[in-house]
């Protein structure tokens, strides 16, 4: 596999490492990669796990992180054909980011809701 030399700077607005950053902002991301932190999944498997996506959008985030070298899709020559999806090595560096993530969202979201309930409180007197 080829490396190529880049110099990171995600807050120069033409530097390639924002592709990376979108990638793993994403919250299907997010949850796909944090379903197959316990190892390879099938994409109906997936789809369970994740609540609320569509399997277009299953298929697509798939897609886009086969293509970032963070999943592999393996294909078993069985009738009908196993699809399981994995994570690489290079996927499962970021398990560890993004449960921190994960665990902030779920021990802080009363918190954000309280603030977004004073937030829209006050915008409505404001506008009142």
């Amino acid at each position: 596999m080829e490396t190529i030399s880049i110099q990171p700077g995600v807050y120069n607005g033409d530097c390639p490492t924002r592709q990376a950053l979108d990638r793993i902002a994403d919250k299907w991301t997010t949850l796909v990669i944090g379903l197959l932190e316990d190892g390879p999944l099938r994409f109906s498997e997936l789809q369970r796990g994740i609540g609320g996506i569509s399997q277009k959008m299953l298929t697509q985030t798939l897609r886009t992180l086969e293509r970032d070298g963070l999943v592999s899709r393996t294909v078993y020559p069985e009738v009908p054909p196993r699809v399981e999806y994995e994570l690489t090595e290079l996927g499962r560096t970021l398990c560890e980011p993004i449960a921190a993530i994960r665990r902030w969202a779920e021990e802080h979201i009363e918190a954000v809701t309280a603030a977004q309930i004073a937030y829209d409180q006050r915008e409505t007197r404001k506008r009142g």
